[in-house]
């Protein structure tokens, strides 16, 4: 089954700075496309989407332009970017003008949850759909309220909920997560990212442990509304890139073919215009 991964970090340290990585050691080296492509070839990953990896708002377009150039199994980029500035919309027109970007994202983790309820970042993202990009949310679990409220908020706008909204599988997280997914799901102007997980877990994780999470979100959001990533090299915390594809594979062993596509390759497609 060929495979569309929507969310790869290339991390080049001699080009950009992150940092956030020096409180990352296992993470703080360089991540290329050659040593990223050496392993997902032979997992059936044809291409990729590069996501932002939160370099200093000064690399931001850098960045961007980089990762589109990069490799030609690279297809597109989601870009960082910042709508609560004012000079958003001229951001947006740089981005357009690149060609290749499919969506932004501005990272709201960690971030004050009035951030995302400004009347100008709210303003700033029902742009988006004028120049055919999707956003990306990535909060933690705990935050998932914020994701509700933006997306709420913006019913013009395709977005997409990273990492399966963070659910802490460590812990055993379920209840809360749950009804956030609910309520998240239940709007028609999201889909969800299945990526991510095994930044929540142990290094004791299973499949079966990761199943019940997967799945759920397959139910709440159905085929059409799911897309895959392997948040590569984040995935290497707790495991690798193969793990990864393998456990999904194992998880939706039972599934049909065409449901597997649409995972795995198609719904990417469609939501992130990739053809």
């Amino acid at each position: 089954m060929r495979i569309v991964d929507t969310h790869l970090h290339l991390v080049y340290p001699k080009a950009f700075s992150y940092p956030w990585l020096a409180h990352e050691p296992q993470l703080n080296r360089p991540w290329s496309v050659e040593s990223y492509f050496a392993e997902a070839e032979s997992l059936g990953i044809e291409a990729a989407l590069h996501m932002e990896v939160d370099v200093i708002e000064a690399d931001m377009l850098a960045e961007t332009e980089f990762s589109l150039n990069v490799h030609p199994k690279v297809i597109g980029a989601i870009a960082n970017g910042r709508p609560e500035h004012k000079d958003f919309p001229a951001y947006l027109e740089k981005l357009s003008a690149m060609g290749g970007v499919r969506g932004v994202r501005r990272l709201l983790q960690g971030q004050p949850a009035e951030l995302s309820t400004q009347p100008l970042f709210i303003e700033n993202l029902k742009r988006l759909p004028d120049h055919g990009l999707v956003f990306d949310i990535c909060v933690k679990s705990h935050e998932l309220a914020v994701a509700e409220k933006l997306v709420a908020a913006a019913p013009e706008v395709q977005f997409v909920l990273d990492h399966c909204g963070n659910p802490k599988i460590a812990q055993g997280e379920w209840d809360s997560w749950a009804r956030h997914i609910d309520t998240i799901s239940s709007m028609p102007n999201v889909a969800c990212k299945v990526s991510g997980i095994l930044a929540n877990v142990d290094d004791k994780w299973t499949v079966d442990q990761l199943r019940p999470y997967v799945e759920y979100i397959i139910a709440r959001f159905g085929w059409d509304r799911v897309v895959w990533g392997s948040d590569h090299p984040v995935v290497t915390l707790f495991a690798d890139l193969t793990g990864w594809v393998k456990a999904t594979e194992a998880i939706i062993a039972g599934c049909s073919a065409s449901e597997q596509e649409k995972l795995l390759s198609g719904n990417a497609e469609r939501l992130y215009r990739l053809r």
